[in-house]
């Protein structure tokens, strides 16, 4: 079986780097259509769809041309999704490349050294909006489907690669995978390992964080700054209230430890990225202010569990609010003549769940094995950046691992750019994938 397992991969052969470069820069000079931020900028992925199918159409049985089954599925008109399948023998056999998406992030050409909506290339850097996230690997797992289409090999395994719309934005949904799942359109995929194609540096990317988008508005008293035991001063009540909150976090959440067993770089954090308040005088002590921020929690404790506590951290300090430390002999957090206090509100945006993929599943060997062998070294990572859907494809029943050749050090920055040399061992992974499970 052994040699069955090298004859496929002789069949496949390595990356057609022109058929593939020719393909990506199609794709690329799509990305200005497909950038994704309602509501000003909503993407047409059906501009990459249209690339992806005059590629693979030719190969598959819409065409009479070959044995690849599409099928192009729309939710809202022009942001199409593509399911790919290539027929193995034996029912019941199946992996899949999901994830690849078709949306990318914003890009500004006035910040960039090149323009991000055309495909340049410098030695081996492909240079683009999307090169890495995500239409690198729209193109690279566009080249392995047409490669199963030219070439036929006999697999029991069926092969199928998911072209997805809407990753970048959750603000519309219904658009994307999650609609895909919610209509069985996948069902068949919880039979055999399902590879999330969007990460990063050809590592496996083991566990991703939940993230918690909080907002803790805080109401004092406006009054004189020359005065300031007449006022409740919310900026100070804002700092010592978020001390406690995140004393208390970190008291209840402390590093997990299974965070160093996936290879977590941080632990579970808490913290302010934003403050604002409605403007006034230097002079003025205002009467309220916001401070925003996110927690990103490790995979091993819940979301809603910790957004309970943080409720309950806030609720605590709302009723015995004079017990915080406050700043010098005159400042207070409560005026008993006036029967006032101040008070904090707590809020939170859409929240996700971090996943941590199972460590002892095939699919999470196999592609260990793969990357060893094409790369030279295989070290599984996490982090707490988050992913969105996979979680919710973790929950369903599909036994979720993730993997990425394009550079985390670009990923959604300035002057995006991906490797060829690195897009070319991603193909060679996916084959040494393909041909392990025939064994």
């Amino acid at each position: 079986m052994a040699s069955y397992s090298a004859h496929v991969k002789e069949t496949l052969g390595e990356l057609n780097k022109e058929s593939f470069v020719s393909l990506l820069s199609k794709l690329i000079g799509e990305a200005k259509y497909v950038q994704n931020n309602p509501p000003d900028l909503i993407p047409e992925e059906d501009r990459v769809v249209k690339h992806v199918l005059d590629s693979l159409l030719p190969y598959s049985t819409t065409t009479g041309g070959g044995p690849l089954i599409v099928n192009h599925v729309t939710y809202y008109q022009g942001r199409g999704n593509i399911i790919v399948e290539y027929p193995g023998t034996v029912s019941g056999n199946v992996l899949s490349f999901v994830g690849c998406h078709m949306d990318v992030v914003t890009a500004n050409p006035n910040d960039w050294e090149f323009d991000p909506f055309s495909l340049s290339i410098d030695g081996d850097k492909l240079r683009g909006r999307g090169t890495t996230d995500c239409l690198g690997h729209v193109a690279l797992v566009t080249e392995l489907m047409k490669r199963l289409g030219e070439t036929k090999p006999k697999l029991k395994s069926t092969v199928v690669a998911v072209f997805i719309a809407n990753e970048e934005n959750s603000a519309i949904s219904g658009v994307g995978v999650d609609a895909l799942v919610k209509d069985g359109l996948l069902n068949k995929l919880k039979d055999g390992p399902l590879f999330w194609i969007d990460t990063a540096d050809k590592q496996p990317c083991v566990g991703t964080g939940g993230m918690i988008p909080w907002k803790l508005k805080v109401t004092g008293k406006l009054f004189h700054s020359g005065l300031a035991h007449k006022a409740i001063n919310p900026l100070e009540l804002a700092m010592e209230a978020l001390k406690e909150i995140q004393s208390r976090f970190y008291r209840d959440f402390p590093p997990h430890p299974k965070e160093q067993v996936y290879g977590f770089a941080t632990p579970s954090t808490m913290k302010p990225t934003q403050w604002s308040y409605p403007g006034g005088g230097i002079n003025q002590i205002p009467a309220e202010c916001t401070i925003s921020g996110d927690v990103r929690l490790t995979p091993f404790y819940n979301v809603k569990d910790v957004m309970s506590k943080l409720q309950e951290y806030v609720d605590d300090i709302n009723e015995n609010v004079e017990k915080l430390d406050s700043r010098g002999p005159v400042a207070k957090y409560v005026l008993p003549d006036e029967n006032l206090r101040g008070s904090l509100t707590l809020s939170f945006d859409e929240t996700m769940s971090g996943v941590a993929c199972d460590l002892n599943s095939r699919g999470f060997h196999v592609l260990c094995k793969a990357t060893e062998e094409v790369v030279g070294h295989v070290k599984p990572y996490s982090i707490t950046g988050s992913l969105p859907l996979i979680r919710e494809l973790q929950d369903e029943g599909f036994d979720v691992q993730t993997s990425g050749y394009g550079l985390m050090a670009t990923y959604h920055a300035k002057n995006e750019y991906c490797l060829l040399s690195d897009m070319c061992q991603g193909y060679q992974v996916f084959v040494s994938i393909i041909s392990q499970l025939e064994d």
